[in-house]
């Protein structure tokens, strides 16, 4: 498959306008639903994380405890939309975060179970997102916030 990104062609002003308008609804959707997941957790960080996963703590050590996690999260969620995100730009998106969660569900359970499960959840969801959500595949972070990303058109 060759990626061509020269690619000439005019778009009528009624088109470009309902492509932008496509553009910002999916980059507004997606942004709100990745910083709703921030203030989800730094409000459970400091109400309930704390007590749950530090319980031998004193609340303040485990209060900061679980804000330095969330911190970490933080900062390195970009670093990887960076790293992530170049890649993906360059072999493309189709594997995604599926063989590192599979892997982490093996070290974590030992045993095949949950990652034959997972699989087949994934593929589920991935075949029901293709089918009906053709124009969020592959967006995420690393691809709202990269100006350099364009957009090619394959030719067989």
């Amino acid at each position: 498959m060759v990626a061509v990104t020269d690619v000439n062609y005019e778009l009528t002003a009624d088109q470009h306008d309902r492509e932008l308008r496509r553009a910002v609804i999916a980059a507004t959707v997606g942004t709100t639903i990745e910083w709703y997941d921030f203030l989800l957790y730094s409000t459970m960080a400091g109400l309930v994380f704390g007590k749950l996963f530090f319980p031998n703590e004193d609340p303040l050590t485990a209060t900061l405890s679980s804000f330095g996690i969330y911190f970490v999260g933080f900062v390195a969620r970009p670093i990887g939309a960076f790293i992530f995100g170049h890649y993906g730009d360059r072999i493309g998106r189709t594997g995604g975060p599926a063989p590192l969660i599979a892997t982490a569900l093996f070290a974590a359970y030992k045993s095949g179970t949950p990652i034959a499960i997972y699989i087949l959840i994934t593929a589920i969801v991935s075949i029901a997102a293709t089918l009906f959500l053709k124009d969020y595949t592959g967006k995420d972070v690393s691809a709202e916030y990269d100006e350099e990303a364009e957009p090619t058109r394959s030719a067989a």
